[in-house]
C-alpha cells in the first residue's frame, strides 16, 4: 500500500486501505475467538495469535509510512524540526 512519489494515493484511498486491513485483523481475531471455542489446539491458536500480531504490526507501520510520507516530510520543508521530535515519539510506540 505504501505509495511511491509518482504515485501518490489520495488521502480516501489511504484510509480505505487501511480500513480493510483492520477488516482482515477484525476477521482473524474473530477466528482466534471461534477456535478457542472449538476447543483447538493451543498450538494452532498460537499460530493464529502470531499472524494476527504481525498484521497489526504490518498495519502499524503503514500508518507510520503515510504520517512521514503526507505530515511530517511536508512539515520538515518548512525548517521547523519539532516534527522530528513527533516522529521519533511515535516510533518508540511501535516496540
Amino acid at each position: 500500500m505504501a505509495a511511491h512519489k509518482e504515485e501518490e494515493l489520495s488521502k480516501e484511498e489511504i484510509k480505505r486501505a487501511l480500513i480493510n486491513r483492520l477488516s482482515k485483523i477484525e476477521g482473524q481475531i474473530n477466528g482466534l475467538q471461534r477456535m478457542i471455542e472449538a476447543d483447538k489446539p493451543c498450538s494452532e491458536i498460537l499460530i493464529q495469535t502470531n499472524a494476527t500480531k504481525a498484521a497489526l504490526a504490518s498495519f502499524s507501520y503503514e500508518v507510520l509510512n503515510n504520517n512521514i510520507r503526507c505530515c511530517i516530510e511536508k512539515r520538515l520543508e518548512t525548517g521547523d524540526d519539532k516534527y522530528i521530535d513527533e516522529l521519533v515519539w511515535m516510533l518508540k510506540r511501535l516496540r
